[in-house]
């Protein structure tokens, strides 16, 4: 029998799809296993170089250990902080039994307590938080911690370095993390700056494929930190780079993007230093504790009230921490559901959730952008609407030529939630994500009224208009959702 090339191909095509009838679906959820499947029936050598390269959703098996050394070690400093006479009564308090479950999750998932005895301040004005952060940086006298998806040297992220540099200048200890990938466009200047004043920058999870702890090319950190002093911390959605992200397309049709930065003060700010020790640790093999970085020994002062949690989340962790917070908020409402998110791909649970939330009478209300910048995440997005309407749920779309990048959700009038996470599969499974949980009424009603903001400046989204959509449009939309669970 003469053997051609298209004998050879169509066997090894045939191979490849039996081969993967026993792999992608093992521990794989079926919606994920079912676009792997069907990617690689359609093109079976091309589907199985992408599997390859992009099927492990995971960090290496190195960079997990790591992740699970730092969760026993935070416990360990969580169980030390309980014999620090300022920081005992704060760790772990009394709570409201409708808190506990969600508390418990969170320190179940990454060995961080709740902290009481805090301060948050939501700031939604884009350049108004980065004066924050200059500012706070100017005040520190022994160190300060910057971690960022994307830093520019630019109007936004110049001052920042600039107040880095005056700050080694004065003797602070400043450390400074930047996504790799996330950060290609930007990186040079900044390294250089950073490097010629003498503070140590590293980008994060590099693109080093013949690396022996290779990660899958996507997986990015997109976590946003700042510590100083380990007094004040900063978390929320807002990169140090200008509000058009320097894209052509933005800088011409007008379009930019506003955000929602937390400022905290109190206890809490430990759990997010917490979360950039373990970055460090994860990039540079250095663990800094008060022995390796006496800088940070300093007293936490209790500064307020609230009581809050921090929530790191990602591909180094076991479970999908961002997805299973999300989930457990939205089964505890009883009244009141509000999501600002500027990418909502509801995941089976989340779609659940919210759907029976709405029809058990919670007032569910979704808030996006009326326009998007990544064309298969908008189109996924909008083949759920129609599901979300029928089942009660609200939808504002923010006005054109805004993104409104702000990702938050708040709970009846007692939770608030505030951090880096879109509710998309890249965001509970692929990217590393921060979180700050708050319980406290006041918060939530600070966030409300920013969400009344968003909402005045958006459109309602009526069910007929939605149905009424171009077909083009739904083609797109319908195409998009096939290939959701790989986005």
């Amino acid at each position: 029998m003469e053997w051609n090339w298209i004998t050879i191909l169509g066997a090894l095509s045939y191979l490849i799809g039996i081969l993967a009838l026993f792999i992608i679906p093992a521990n794989r959820k079926p919606g994920e296993a079912t676009a792997w499947l069907l990617l690689i029936f359609l093109a079976p050598i091309l589907g199985a170089v992408f599997f390859l390269l992009l099927g492990n959703p995971k960090l290496s098996k190195w960079r997990r250990d790591q992740q699970r050394a730092m969760n026993e070690r935070i416990k360990e400093l969580a169980e030390e902080a309980e014999q620090i006479p300022s920081l005992a009564p704060v760790i772990d308090p009394p709570l409201p039994a409708r808190y506990e479950p969600l508390v418990n999750l969170i320190a179940q998932l990454t060995g961080m307590p709740s902290m009481a005895g805090n301060t948050v301040e939501l700031m939604p004005d884009y350049a108004g938080a980065v004066d924050r952060i200059v500012q706070d940086i100017d005040a520190a006298k022994r160190f300060v911690h910057v971690e960022y998806f994307m830093f520019a040297d630019d109007k936004v992220g110049a001052p920042v370095i600039d107040a880095l540099v005056r700050a080694r200048q004065r003797g602070v200890v400043c450390r400074v993390l930047i996504d790799h990938l996330g950060n290609l466009g930007y990186h040079g200047p900044v390294l250089q700056r950073l490097g010629a004043a003498g503070i140590p920058v590293h980008q994060m999870l590099p693109a080093k494929p013949f690396d022996n702890h290779w990660n899958r090319i996507d997986l990015r950190n997109h976590r946003k930190i700042v510590v100083v002093d380990g007094t004040i911390g900063f978390t929320g959605s807002q990169n140090l780079v200008e509000d058009t992200y320097h894209k052509r397309a933005n800088i011409k049709k007008g379009i930019h993007y506003i955000e929602l930065v937390a400022r905290v003060t109190g206890p809490v700010v430990r759990e997010l230093n917490g979360a950039f020790i373990t970055d460090w640790y994860s990039e540079t093999e250095e663990l800094l504790d008060e022995r390796t970085a006496p800088e940070m020994r300093v007293r936490t002062p209790v500064t307020g009230s609230v009581l809050c949690q921090v929530l790191p989340s990602g591909p180094g962790f076991e479970h999908l921490n961002n997805l299973m917070l999300f989930v457990s908020l939205f089964h505890t409402a009883r009244r009141r559901i509000t999501i600002v998110n500027p990418y909502v791909v509801p995941e089976e649970t989340i779609l659940l959730a919210l759907t029976s939330a709405a029809q058990r009478g919670v007032e569910v209300t979704l808030v996006v952008s009326e326009i998007g910048d990544q064309f298969l995440v908008y189109h996924a997005q909008g083949s759920y609407y129609e599901e979300l309407l029928k089942a009660g749920v609200h939808i504002y779309r923010y006005r054109a030529p805004v993104i409104l990048h702000s990702k938050s959700i708040s709970i009846d009038d007692d939770i608030a939630v505030i951090g880096s996470s879109n509710m998309d599969i890249r965001s509970f499974q692929l990217n590393l994500e921060i979180t700050l949980a708050c319980y406290d009424t006041q918060v939530v009603a600070d966030l409300r009224k920013i969400e009344a903001e968003y909402i005045r400046r958006s459109h309602s989204l009526q069910l007929e208009t939605w149905q009424a959509r171009p077909l083009i449009t739904k083609f797109f939309d319908n195409l998009a959702r096939l290939t959701s669970a790989l986005q």
